[in-house]
Parts: C-alpha cells; sequence; structure tokens
C-alpha cells in the first residue's frame, strides 16, 4: 500500500512526535507483520509508517473515539465541525459539556469526537488536558485564525483507516500487547518520567502514569523481548529511565527533541530523550 503524505494527525497531542518524526523512524525494522502502538496519542508514528496491519491503542476514551468517528463517518464530522466558532464564550459552554455525566454519556459519537477536536483546535496550545474528575479543562486560545476543520487531512486519515487492517482499543497498554507475536513490532511512546518535580505533565488522562507504571512496563518490555518481538521505545533521559533499561540486551539512544508545549515560552527548547530498543536498528 503506497504511503500517503497528506496522512498525518488531525490533534496536537502532549509529547507528540511530528518535530522527531525522521529521529525514530530510521530506528525502526524495514520489516514486520502486525504494528502495534499501545500509547497511539497524535499518532504522528503510526501516521509516517502507515502500517497495512495495525493494533492502535490510548487509554484515552475521547481519543479513540476520535479515530473510530474519522473512520466511519468522516463527512458528517467535517459537515459538523463546519458549524463551531473561535469564540472565547461558545469556547467555555462547549468545554463544559462534559460536567453533567448523564448528559454528556448520552451524546454519539460523532458529538463526542466533534467536541474534542473543537477544543484541541481552539485552546491554549492545542493541549488535551483534564482534570481529576476526567473533564477537559485547557482554556481557550484567543487563536485569531485557527484551522478547525482540515478536510484533506481528515479525508485522507479516513481513506487510509479504511485501506488498512487497524483495530482500534482503549485498554491498558498490557493487556492490548497480549496478543503480539514473534514478527510483530511494537513501538512505545507512554507518558515520560519527568525531569524534574515541576515539570510533570500527566493530565492527557486522569489516571496518570508515574514511576510504578512505568516500571511495568518496563517488565513488559522484557516480556516481548523473551518471545522475540521487537520493540522501540520513547522516553525522557532521566536517570531513573536509562536506569531501568541498563540491559546488555537493549541499546539506548540518545537524542536531542524540541520541548513545544509549556507555559514558559523560554522554557520550550531542545531536551535528551532515549529510544529503546532490543535489536540492532
Amino acid at each position: 500500500m503506497a504511503k500517503n503524505k497528506l496522512v498525518m494527525p488531525v490533534v496536537k497531542w502532549v509529547g507528540g512526535k511530528r518535530q522527531i518524526i525522521n529521529l525514530i523512524t530510521k530506528y525502526v525494522p524495514k520489516k514486520f507483520s502486525t504494528y502495534y502502538e499501545p500509547f497511539v496519542g497524535g499518532g504522528a508514528v503510526l501516521f509516517e509508517l502507515q502500517p497495512k496491519k495495525a493494533v492502535v491503542n490510548d487509554i484515552n476514551a475521547e481519543l479513540i473515539n476520535i479515530y473510530e468517528v474519522i473512520r466511519d463517518r468522516v463527512e458528517e464530522l467535517i459537515g459538523d465541525l463546519k458549524q463551531h466558532r473561535n469564540e472565547a464564550d461558545y469556547f467555555y459552554d462547549i468545554r463544559e459539556k462534559d460536567r453533567d455525566k448523564n448528559e454528556y454519556s448520552g451524546w454519539t459519537p460523532v458529538q463526542k469526537a466533534l467536541r474534542i477536536i473543537y477544543l484541541n483546535k481552539t485552546c491554549y496550545n492545542g493541549l488535551f488536558r483534564v482534570n481529576k474528575a476526567g473533564e477537559f479543562n485547557a482554556p481557550f486560545g484567543y487563536y485569531v485564525n485557527p484551522n478547525i476543520v482540515n478536510e484533506i487531512t481528515l479525508r485522507a486519515v479516513s481513506i487510509y483507516f479504511n485501506k488498512a487492517k487497524i483495530s482500534f482499543y482503549c485498554k491498558d497498554f498490557e493487556e492490548v500487547l497480549k496478543g503480539a507475536r514473534k514478527g510483530s513490532f511494537v513501538y512505545l511512546d507512554p507518558p515520560y518520567d519527568p525531569v524534574s518535580a515541576t515539570s510533570s505533565f500527566t493530565g492527557y488522562d486522569k489516571g496518570g502514569f508515574g514511576k510504578d507504571e512505568q516500571i511495568r512496563l518496563k517488565k513488559t518490555c522484557d516480556k516481548l523481548n523473551k518471545q522475540g518481538i521487537k520493540f522501540l521505545l520513547s522516553n525522557s533521559a532521566t536517570d531513573f529511565i536509562q536506569d531501568l533499561y541498563l540491559n546488555k540486551e537493549y541499546k539506548i539512544e540518545v537524542i536531542q527533541a524540541k520541548r513545544v508545549i509549556n507555559s514558559q515560552a523560554d522554557k520550550r527548547g531542545e531536551i535528551d530523550e532515549v529510544l529503546v530498543m532490543n535489536y540492532e536498528p
């Protein structure tokens, strides 16, 4: 299946890989059967590789719903997105819709996808951030002309989703990887280990992702390795992560990535990240 250059992320996501996609893809194996991505987020790596067969997962149900709606009802999504307005009062009215759980649970998948895409395109810095109750809480961005309806990209992604054999899940990462077999390739992009006590961003989902989860992920990588399944993992280059993956069977590459999400512009810049793999690229 030929790659389509119009296939690219439809939402901006914390930890998105568009800035360093070339650094990541050069370490991806040339051949594999099924592609697994348990923390898909904005999907930059998925959309760059465009595998013919993939298992795509994220713990964020709103995000997986967006992908399923793009696959199944993209024209309805595009038509309804055009009705949204880039106005602060309107934004906050839409943002508050998930506060009434009974009402929001009755919304259709298309309505929920519309809301999240609209909020993502018009909120400050393109954040998807929720509070402890799981409610969207990023503020209005006050952008002059945000690209709320990117018809070309939405249609291209929909075509790819329908041509390829892709299964979407909203499960725990360990659960979704139980189906992986030798010959598969797994790309892991979990919420990063914070580089300082104040830099942690776990608001993409109300559950968070702490040290215990990082350790559980490492044990999952060890299981994949024992099964002969190739994996590539991205994370911050903290001492904790580098010590965690110190294994003669694992190769660690330190790369430079640009931090684009920070409330203070002068703190956005290049930081060290690691790529961990259990094979020679």
